[in-house]
């Protein structure tokens, strides 16, 4: 184990920001609202919910004018502050899949694997600089009860037709050399990497390029009825439109009763120098795939183009209230943590310093994949809850929202996962109870050999479970 003062020094020129905000490609905001409009569709968010809402929107009618409203700048929050996992699963990974809705499963893993692609074709289409690589993904078992559980997993996700590999530890460290890894299942097509930021802004460019009115600094505070249309009201005036998309993801949405859907969780990353060929060398990792282990509280981490290591996930903190504030996006306990655990997982990166400190909020419900629905008799539409698989997700449930909006009966919207809404909730103090109580729990299941103890087990029996 690294002692403090290895773990202190790996962090003392680490600047409290974003990395993939701290980039010259990043845009000029746009004008904010300069008065009150109207519009066919209004997009209440510029993070990639929406940004793929407005996109799509233009795609399939050209004609269609929208408008953006983004209380920031696009891609300023969770679709800025992320890893970069673009995943094809729409059910926040293949287990929750199939515990939640086995009889569609085959189905949604289609539809992941086709949106994925999609995602792909469209940064090809636009020509955006992400760095979008189709790398895979490679869990990794820590712990000795992780092992079987990875080896069941794959025989699992084989039988429905997934392109799955179980490997050994040899295997494993032959892929990404740690000394803590003792197995690993390989997903070779399941997810893409991206630069999160620069998607968010080819996003914005290509919807910019098509006619979308766009405006940022703009904070949309009301949605109310007005005749036949939608009254979005703002900071900066009133947009009336004939349909709207709301797409806020962790922050306060503008119909009350989405309220206790979700919560806002931090979740915190650490991003290290660029690595010298030495560094490199020893860590192996040619493959450059995102790498994740199999704890309940996980690391998740990659290598970006210049070849620093991307290392968040473990400490997802709420705050009573759902509080979200600038002064919580660093925390140096839980930053000296990953740090701790970064220099145990790769003890030859030794004497390496981090460049980057942040945390980002992560839009969370209770059954850990994104939800839809509609208000206002079909004329608005939301997508919400994607617990942090969000980056490529985000395309389906704009999909989802326009389907909606157009009245359209689709694939898409005939599938319970697209019809059903999960529980939400409670108010306080009881939410913040049980969430510290579930994170709690799941801690000691990762220090017990995966036991899970009783609250555990009873969120299991109703639903509400957690083993991501």
């Amino acid at each position: 184990m690294p002692s403090a003062d290895v773990v202190r020094r790996s962090l003392a020129d680490a600047a409290p920001g974003v990395l993939w905000l701290d980039d010259p490609a990043r845009p000029v905001a746009t004008e904010p609202l300069p008065g009150s409009t109207m519009a066919d569709l209004v997009v209440v968010g510029g993070g990639y919910t929406g940004l793929w809402t407005a996109l799509r929107a233009k795609e399939r009618d050209p004609a269609r004018d929208v408008v953006v409203l983004e209380a920031g700048e696009c891609g300023w929050q969770a679709s800025g502050r992320n890893g970069g996992f673009a995943a094809s699963s729409l059910t926040h990974g293949f287990h929750n899949g199939l515990a939640r809705w086995p009889e569609e499963l085959r189905t949604l893993e289609r539809l992941g694997a086709e949106n994925l692609a999609a995602i792909g074709d469209t940064i090809d289409r636009y020509d955006i600089d992400c760095c979008w690589e189709r790398t895979g993904e490679l869990d990794v078992a820590t712990e000795e009860h992780q092992v079987e559980e990875l080896a069941e997993a794959a025989d699992e996700m084989r039988g429905h037709g997934l392109d799955v590999r179980f490997l050994d530890g040899a295997q494993t460290q032959a892929l990404v050399n740690s000394p803590t890894y003792r197995a690993g299942l390989y997903d070779p097509e399941g997810v893409a990497l991206v630069e999160p930021a620069r998607l968010a802004w080819g996003l914005r460019a290509a919807c910019l390029s098509l006619g979308v009115r766009l405006h940022e600094q703009t904070v949309a505070t009301g949605l109310q009825e007005d005749g036949a249309l939608l009254a979005v009201e703002t900071d900066r005036g009133t947009v009336r439109g004939r349909r709207v998309a709301l797409a806020t993801n962790g922050f306060p949405p503008l119909l009350r009763r989405l309220r206790l859907m979700t919560v806002p969780v931090y979740d915190y990353v650490l991003a290290t120098e660029p690595l010298t060929a030495t560094q490199r060398a020893s860590i192996g990792w040619q493959g450059r795939q995102g790498v994740g282990d199999s704890a309940n509280l996980f690391h998740y981490y990659r290598l970006t183009r210049d070849d620093r290591v991307v290392w968040g996930g473990y400490d997802a903190v709420y705050h009573y209230g759902s509080r979200i504030a600038p002064r919580l996006e660093q925390a140096g306990d839980t930053h000296e943590t990953l740090a701790r655990h970064f220099l145990e997982t790769f003890p030859q990166l030794e004497g390496i310093r981090f460049s980057h400190r942040w945390a980002g909020v992560i839009d969370t419900c209770t059954r850990f994949a994104a939800f839809f629905g509609t208000a206002y008799a079909g004329r608005a539409a939301y997508a919400m809850g994607y617990t942090g698989l969000g980056v490529a997700a985000t395309r389906f449930g704009a999909d989802v929202m326009l389907d909606l909006l157009d009245g359209e009966e689709t694939e898409r919207t005939s599938l319970r996962m697209v019809r059903e809404r999960p529980l939400p909730f409670p108010p306080e103090p009881a939410r913040a109870i049980g969430i510290n109580l579930t994170r709690w729990s799941l801690e000691r299941a990762d220090a017990t050999g995966g036991r899970r103890n009783l609250w555990l087990r009873t969120l299991d029996r109703l639903g509400l479970g957690f083993d991501s």
